[in-house]
């Protein structure tokens, strides 16, 4: 338990501390018109108060990654505690804090266009298509979810297909609807729910007094599985959202659009992630206790969302183990809709189409809304087609994570600040996402060749990559090359 509050302490500390820093480098002018406030829209730049946008932002970063992917990280041990811990401080909260920045300087951009702009055209096309395609995952994701859940837990007897048509036709709604008329009335709701979630957890830690694993114990392998599932990469990518996400940055631009104030960048974005770093470490916390030697029911076998079932079921009232079940849902939904919200914005942006008319914004919907069908009814139908678009989901996540720190480098290097600050992290998610691809067994080619190799392969690739970045800010340094260029 003393791990525990230390990690919970010094995530608050990274926000009142290192967030600062990273303030003070990015220049924030409080004096600088917003896009919500130079140009609002009606529709998708909408002012919206700051806590409204703190909350929206949260749920939409959230969804079930720092309650599944931590359970599911907490397999490995204490070593999930600090990944947790330091990549959300140094690592995604940084992500999000500078993505979401640069959006509300270049009037609200898509990521993909934020790419572009620092890392060129070819790429500013490869990542529209990259991006949209993880929007389509990510909305296919979150509907199987909580449509299963929703089936599993109050209506066995309903075919699932019913819950998948209820929960599609409000993603629609939602996209279409101008922000502030759905999204930005009841997310703040859910956002409460979640924390309460969250919080509701740590009363059972004071009551119950779990034995939950130190620091000082070990940083040994936990997992059933060890021997197929090594720490490295493993585990940095069953904790992404928790700890970082590429997803998170295409969710940025939403809230970009409705800011008045440039200072409201660090508790929205940074702030956001540190409480979903908190979140994470509390449903880890509590997983680990579960997963451990003591733990009071049998959970061999279980994933995520059958574990939030048994905390909740342990500790808890019936009552308030069916509101954790709706909670977990509900998570799940909202990030969905926006998922599928970003990829309508992200089309039209690069059609440069105007969404005011709902016309148009129907017209761009719907076929974003069929290719997610199409891999929602692959996902159901096939008994391992879930499992598939989740590694796809879960690797890709973390590869858009990886080439936005390497955009957010190029512009620091560009700013004339401290481009380490994301240089560390990008070469640290290069090799993660690199290695998962030749030392995983299931995902990737690991069964086939050794894991040596696995990880020499991922080094190669780590190593190249870091060279070109360094070829490329030499030539921009020739060239006197700066931001505004």
């Amino acid at each position: 338990m003393i791990t525990f509050v230390i990690a919970v302490v010094l995530l608050l500390l990274g926000y009142f501390i290192y967030a600062k820093i990273l303030d003070r480098i990015v220049e924030v002018d409080a004096n600088r018109p917003t896009p919500a406030i130079s140009h609002p829209d009606g529709v998708d730049y909408v002012p919206m108060k700051p806590w409204r946008i703190y909350l929206i932002q949260f749920l939409n970063i959230a969804g079930v990654g720092p309650i599944c992917g931590a359970i599911m990280g907490a397999q490995f041990g204490t070593a999930s505690f600090l990944w947790i811990v330091f990549g959300s401080i140094f690592a995604g909260a940084v992500h999000d804090f500078i993505a979401g920045f640069i959006s509300i300087r270049k009037d609200g951009a898509s990521l993909p266009e934020i790419h572009g702009a620092y890392l060129g055209n070819g790429m500013k096309t490869f990542m529209r298509i990259f991006t949209i395609l993880l929007m389509v995952l990510v909305g296919a994701v979150f509907v199987n979810t909580p449509a299963v859940l929703l089936n599993a837990n109050f209506t066995p007897d309903w075919n699932i297909f019913i819950w998948v048509g209820i929960i599609f036709a409000y993603y629609l709604i939602a996209t279409l609807l101008p922000i502030d008329k759905l999204i930005g009335k009841i997310y703040p709701v859910f956002g409460i729910l979640l924390l309460a979630m969250a919080a509701a957890i740590v009363v059972a830690f004071i009551a119950f007094r779990p034995e939950i694993p130190e620091l000082w114990e070990g940083l040994q392998n936990r997992h059933p599985d060890a021997a197929h599932n090594p720490i490295f990469p493993m585990m940095f990518i069953s904790i992404a959202c928790g700890a970082i996400s590429g997803f998170h940055a295409t969710q940025s631009p939403l809230m970009a659009r409705c800011m008045t104030n440039e200072k409201q960048a660090r508790p929205v974005f940074y702030g956001s992630m540190i409480t979903e770093g908190i979140v994470a470490l509390i449903w880890a916390a509590a997983a680990a206790y579960f997963f451990g030697p003591d733990s009071p029911v049998d959970t061999a076998g279980k994933g995520g969302p059958a574990m939030v079932s048994v905390i909740a079921n342990t500790w808890f009232p019936a009552a308030i183990a069916v509101v954790t079940v709706l909670g977990v849902i509900s998570a799940a939904i909202t990030s969905g809709d926006t998922a599928l919200r970003s990829a309508r914005l992200i089309v039209a942006d690069f059609l440069n189409y105007d969404q005011k008319p709902i016309k148009n914004r129907l017209f761009v919907a719907v076929p974003i809304f069929v290719v997610t069908a199409a891999i929602l009814v692959y996902s159901l139908m096939d008994a391992k087609g879930f499992d598939v678009i989740w590694r796809y989901f879960a690797w890709s996540n973390q590869v858009l994570a990886t080439v936005t720190l390497w955009t957010l480098s190029v512009y620091l290097f560009l700013k004339r600040k401290p481009y380490i600050l994301t240089l560390i992290p990008a070469i640290f998610m290069t090799m993660v996402t690199g290695c998962f691809l030749f030392v995983a067994e299931k995902e990737g080619l690991g069964s086939f060749i050794p894991r040596w190799l696995g990880y020499t392969i991922g080094a190669v690739i780590t190593m190249a990559v870091t060279c070109i970045f360094f070829l490329a800010i030499k030539k921009m340094r020739k060239n006197n090359l700066s931001e505004e260029e």
